[in-house]
């Protein structure tokens, strides 16, 4: 290495220039990805920046395009080509002056107290150590991945996850004949919940109208989950594993009663020791497996009945939750991803956590054997990003357009493309009302669905009846002990009982089958969940953190970078307002560095810079000022703390929903006046946060921080409607480029079948 090196090489790698790798940009009306070196316009700026590929520039007639409702002058657009690259960044050491790159020294820019803290490169550090001129920091100095909150769920997990590691382990050293010291193991692994919220979820209105006399949901209450796993790789720890969840509990309505929908999972390849289990798989499958066995095995204790997995791997480029993946780590193909699936599942079974695996299509769409629910969209469980209730809607739109361009009658051509066979599968004999339109659209998803059934995956958690298909809770399960999986819930074994003997099970045999009475026991009466709700604006939805990531470069494509990223990842949990939420003096308005200024304890949102109280100590104002803490002050503080931190943020918050709605001039609340000043501020001002005026800065923050956690549909705060969209549009854009992606894959699978069939 030092003879590569040059005087512009970092001291570190010896490698001169490193770049980053561009973050993908969307077209915001058609949301297609804008290609590498192709020309587009943009116009906005940080999360509300918009870009348009050239087609949609073109289409856009006249002099303005419209953006989120408003027009906005094409000549106010900048032209570029998406061909920008970054470099990385480079810190240079106060000792022997040597440059180095920010993350091969694992650097925290955010803590650079306005580029005045010290920094003393690691090769000066260990000079200083082995010279007794400096005591090593003790671990407990740095907030790690442990100091993150605890809870029930983590905790059961992590229990888990050590328990069968040793099992395995000890099964290893007994194969090879050796002691269990001898053989390696995975350590210093840390699995953590660090966001909990409850959300609900709107349904789409064109599904919504079909239902609206059955009275089917506005929406769904549902608690939004992540967990991360973190382990120790040479002595820093690194995000290897994220899962997002959605659990609907026994409050939920139907069809999503006592439901969880594994929505998002993701990993990177830098699990150590790379070995091989007992059983042949590699020791890194067999913890993400274990972490999914485990989150199975706490739901189930908690009395939900199923899980549902969309086996669906991320298009090629993309990411669902770690930002840009080793090269070396392949996208895995449908086939190998839904088996990866249903091998952990299978382990489940054997556990006695899974009773029973089957899929979407099967489950919802056909009435095979004995089974008698109605087949209807309605039964359907409705989740948050799942590939059918978008499709649905935009089957329902094309229905609706074809029925506009028919000149017959709306009643007579729904009747004819609807057969009596499909009428008598579906268990509905009447026509009237929506109806039709439901069975259309069942049969319509069926055949989109059905030759990629297996990808849509069911986990029954509970038994289901054979007969009404819903998962038993409470009373009797009535078993068949001559027929795999047959059994009743006490409603229809009632009706059974009072049927003719030739329709009882089985049906339209002579010998019939007795069904044996056996208790449903131990499903909790409802799904309480006893953690307490955590909060974290960087992981408040998937985008939200992908976002957090590309914004700031925080990539997992090599381990130096993986290293660095989640130290930054850490840095943000530990310190959930510090980075994105900057203090701002009171008097000169310019942004305040971690400890270098002074807070009013009595004013909420008082703070004055260290310059403007030098030039008057204070005198303006009628409190006491006290100094901010310093960085090392700041981490050194405990989890009351942080809850203190979050908890000013939500004053603020509450601040901004009270100053939007307030109509009195002199209003006693404190800063009421200050954030009706700031609202005024944003009208009027010319520079606004693509110019980077500081008040625009941090009041679209607060904005954006209220739009994401609203759920009011008439809000009075300025711009959160227009959020909302901006936040619903994306969601929905990434929404629909996964459901084209999952269709043009199929179009290729079936043409490869054809052709392979020619």
């Amino acid at each position: 290495m030092e003879h590569s090196m040059s005087e512009n090489s970092c001291q570190l790698c010896a490698v001169e220039k490193l770049n980053f790798e561009p973050p993908p940009i969307y077209c915001t009306p058609c949301g297609a990805r804008i290609k590498r070196n192709a020309m587009y316009y943009t116009i906005g700026a940080g999360d509300t920046r918009h870009y348009f590929c050239i087609p949609c520039y073109n289409e856009a007639r006249g002099d303005t395009i419209v953006v989120d409702g408003t027009s906005v002058p094409k000549a106010r657009m900048e032209k570029k080509r998406n061909d920008e690259e970054t470099e990385e960044w480079w810190v240079q050491c106060d000792k022997c002056e040597a440059w180095q790159h920010q993350i091969c020294a694992l650097f925290n820019g955010r803590r650079n107290d306005g580029g005045q803290a010290e920094y003393t490169c690691p090769n000066c550090y260990i000079a200083e150590v082995e010279r007794g001129e400096r005591k090593p920091l003790p671990q407990s100095a740095v907030l790690v991945a442990k100091d993150l909150p605890q809870t029930t769920l983590s905790d059961h997990i992590e229990k888990r996850l050590a328990n069968s590691l040793k099992e395995e382990r000890e099964k290893r050293a007994k194969r090879e004949g050796k002691g269990y010291d001898e053989v390696p193991g995975a350590e210093g692994l840390v699995v953590r919940i660090v966001s909990s919220v409850d959300k609900k979820l709107e349904v789409k209105p064109r599904f919504l109208e079909i239902f609206q006399e059955e009275n089917y949901p506005l929406e769904f209450p549902y608690k939004s989950k992540v967990l991360l796993l973190f382990q120790r790789i040479e002595g820093v720890e690194v995000c290897l594993f994220g899962m997002y969840v959605q659990e609907f509990g026994s409050e939920c309505a139907q069809p999503n009663h006592r439901r969880v929908y594994l929505s998002y999972l993701d990993s990177v390849k830098y699990f150590r020791p790379e070995i091989k289990t007992v059983s042949g798989e590699a020791l890194r499958t067999f913890v993400y497996h274990e972490i999914l066995i485990g989150y199975l095995e706490y739901c189930k204790k908690r009395g939900f009945t199923s899980c549902y997995i969309w086996a669906c791997p991320p298009l090629k480029g993309e990411d669902y939750i770690l930002y840009c993946h080793p090269e070396i780590q392949k996208t895995p193909k449908s086939d190998k991803l839904r088996e990866w699936y249903l091998s952990m599942l299978r382990k489940a079974k054997e556990q006695n956590i899974v009773v029973e695996l089957t899929n979407l299509y099967n489950h919802f769409f056909i009435s095979t054997g004995e089974c008698k629910a109605k087949v209807t969209a309605a039964r359907l469980p409705y989740f948050d990003g799942d590939y059918w209730p978008g499709a649905a809607e935009d089957m329902i739109y094309q229905l609706q357009q074809e029925e506009d361009g028919r000149k017959q009658p709306k009643k007579g051509t729904i009747r004819k493309t609807i057969t009596k066979r499909a009428l008598k599968a579906s268990g509905q004999f009447d026509l009237s009302g929506n109806t039709s339109k439901d069975l259309l659209l069942m049969q319509k998803l069926g055949e989109t669905i059905s030759p990629m059934k297996e990808d849509f995956i069911m986990v029954h958690l509970q038994h289901a009846c054979t007969h009404c298909c819903s998962l038993m809770v409470s009373g009797n399960r009535w078993e068949c002990k001559q027929c795999e999986n047959f059994q009743l819930c006490d409603k229809c074994y009632e009706i059974e009982q009072k049927l003719e003997d030739r329709e009882r099970h089985p049906i339209n045999q002579k010998d019939k089958h007795t069904l044996y009475q056996c208790e449903v026991k131990e499903v909790p009466h409802e799904t309480k969940d006893e953690d307490e709700i955590l909060e974290s604006e960087f992981f408040d939805t998937r985008q939200a953190f992908l976002s957090l990531c590309q914004g700031n470069h925080y990539q997992y494509d090599t381990l130096r970078r993986a290293k660095h990223s989640s130290m930054m990842v850490l840095y943000h949990l530990h310190n959930p307002t510090a980075p994105a939420f900057v203090t701002t003096c009171n008097i000169c308005y310019l942004d305040i560095e971690a400890g270098q200024g002074w807070r009013c304890e009595v004013c909420a949102d008082y703070d004055v810079c260290n310059a403007c109280y030098q030039k008057d100590g204070g005198i303006d104002h009628p409190h006491k000022l006290t100094k901010h803490p310093s960085l090392a002050e700041r981490d050194a503080q405990n989890k009351e703390a942080r809850q203190l931190r979050v908890s000013q943020l939500k004053k603020m918050l509450e601040l901004l929903v009270h100053a939007s709605q307030c109509r009195f001039p002199h209003c006693p609340y404190v800063n009421c006046r200050k954030v009706k000043g700031l609202f005024r501020h944003g009208i009027q001002c010319k520079i606004r946060v693509s110019g980077g005026c500081v008040l625009c800065k941090k009041m679209w923050y607060l904005l954006q921080l209220h739009a994401r956690a609203c759920k009011v549909s008439e809000c009075h705060v300025p711009r959160c409607r227009d959020l909302k969209e901006h936040l619903r549009r994306m969601q929905q854009q990434a929404d629909s480029r996964r459901r084209a992606a999952v269709m043009e894959m199929m179009r290729q699978r079936t043409a490869e079948v054809a052709g392979g069939s020619g």
